[in-house]
């Protein structure tokens, strides 16, 4: 077999070295795409590392207090969105402003009312996915205050007090049983701290729908007496989220906050794979 390389056949030497070269050559460049195509494929399965947190009606930044320490001791970067209250779009545009400051891509959670401000703030291009803790999430066209009406009434939200400016507040009573799990000094200190929301907001209509494009999650709080635990099912069968059942009340990010950061955790893991593979 050594007679192959022998001198008296130099030119089949030389084109087998030049066609074993232009393989070698083929071979590791074909390799050479094969490394880049896996580590692209890694990259994109990184988790997310943003989270944009917007609170709901009667409240402020401060409702997500229990489950940003948690968040942030697993690496993430967060931003609670301090929204005006005082209509649809100044809500979204504060939204708008937080996503801005955001380095990549962003899971935004939802609270309440806030479901409806991610549910348009949510067609931002750095939101890859939506966290909606018993919040209501509209469709084009729905009125927030329409929706609920083919269920019972809310028990917490029977009595709002409307002030001269058209502005929408609670009684203490009534964060009792918007926080029925909470320890009583601890809904007061929520009353006490309440944002006022512009009663007029919930005639407001969304003018994009972020549910329909993008992986989305959900949290029903079965004890839920501001809406509805029905109507919370409702929204996420019908944007297909993930779900998740928590035996919680309106406010499960504070009487449950492990568990509400574990939903948050898991969208921030599997969204932007998700999103990538175009599975929503």
């Amino acid at each position: 077999m050594k007679t192959v390389m022998s001198e008296h056949r130099p030119q089949h030497r030389l084109g087998g070295s030049a066609h074993a070269a232009g393989t070698w050559v083929a071979t590791a460049i074909a390799i050479g795409l094969s490394v880049c195509a896996a580590g692209a494929g890694a990259a994109s399965a990184q988790p997310v590392k943003n989270i944009v947190l917007v609170h709901g009606a009667f409240a402020d930044g401060s409702s997500w207090s229990r489950v940003i320490p948690i968040l942030q001791a697993k690496g993430y970067n967060v931003t609670a969105v301090q929204n005006p209250l005082t209509s649809l779009a100044d809500d979204v545009a504060a939204t708008q402003r937080a996503l801005a400051l955001q380095d990549g891509p962003v899971i935004l959670v939802g609270h309440s009312w806030a479901g409806v401000v991610i549910t348009e703030a949510g067609v931002d291009p750095k939101v890859v996915g939506l966290v909606y803790v018993a919040a209501f999430a509209p469709d084009q066209g729905e009125q927030v205050g329409e929706l609920g009406k083919q269920y019972p009434p809310p028990p917490a939200l029977a009595a709002p007090h409307v002030d001269d400016k058209g502005f929408l507040t609670l009684s203490a009573d009534a964060f009792k049983k918007f926080g029925s799990d909470l320890p009583e000094r601890e809904a007061l200190v929520a009353a006490a701290t309440q944002g006022p929301i512009a009663a007029s907001a919930f005639g407001a209509q969304v003018s994009g729908v972020a549910w329909k494009t993008k992986p989305s999650w959900y949290i029903v709080s079965s004890l839920d007496q501001a809406i509805a635990p029905d109507e919370e099912r409702f929204f996420a069968k019908r944007m297909k989220a993930t779900t998740t059942e928590l035996k919680a009340s309106h406010v499960a990010m504070l009487s449950q906050p492990k568990a509400v950061a574990a939903v948050i955790m898991d969208a921030a893991t599997r969204a932007q794979t998700t999103t990538e593979a175009g599975t929503h």
